[in-house]
């Protein structure tokens, strides 16, 4: 019998733990809305790309999803209301992360009726607001699913 002179072949590389999978995120926005007298939802500059986009966010520990959207539609385009607690809609986007990565949200949209719209608020400098009518807010956004959400919106008087 003859001795096999091949060494065994190395096993694989380990994955580098910093290599990890991020899977998809969940995301929390708000459909901010006024009647005066047409309908208009206000749409904000994103910070990276200054597109038109809806305020949304991470989740907040110890704040329900309507809550967090609420949240940011302060922090964003410095304006609060009466926020629904049923989304009326989800819609998926691209996110790139400091790192470079690109990761896909999901994001839950809730209604909210705007009341107060402040003159100054916390990313007023880092942000422009606009209303826009329906349609004209379907137009400015570049996501196909969020187009069809704010074009079909119809809120609940």
């Amino acid at each position: 019998m003859a001795l096999s002179t091949n060494p065994r072949p190395a096993p694989p590389p380990k994955p580098k733990a910093h290599a990890k999978k991020r899977r998809a995120r969940r995301q929390y926005a708000t459909l901010a809305y006024r009647t005066t007298p047409q309908l208009e939802i206000i749409l904000v500059s994103s910070r990276e790309t200054a597109r038109w986009v809806i305020p949304k966010g991470w989740p907040m520990k110890g704040r329900t999803p309507h809550a967090a959207a609420a949240l940011e539609a302060f922090e964003e385009a410095g304006v609060t209301g009466t926020i629904s607690k049923s989304l009326v809609g989800t819609f998926n986007y691209n996110k790139r992360l400091s790192d470079g990565e690109v990761i896909t949200c999901t994001v839950e949209v809730y209604p909210m009726m705007v009341e107060i719209e402040r003159a100054d608020w916390p990313e007023s400098e880092q942000r422009t607001r606009q209303w826009f009518s329906l349609t004209a807010a379907a137009e400015a956004v570049e996501e196909d699913t969020l187009k069809t959400l704010i074009s079909k919106f119809k809120p609940a008087l």
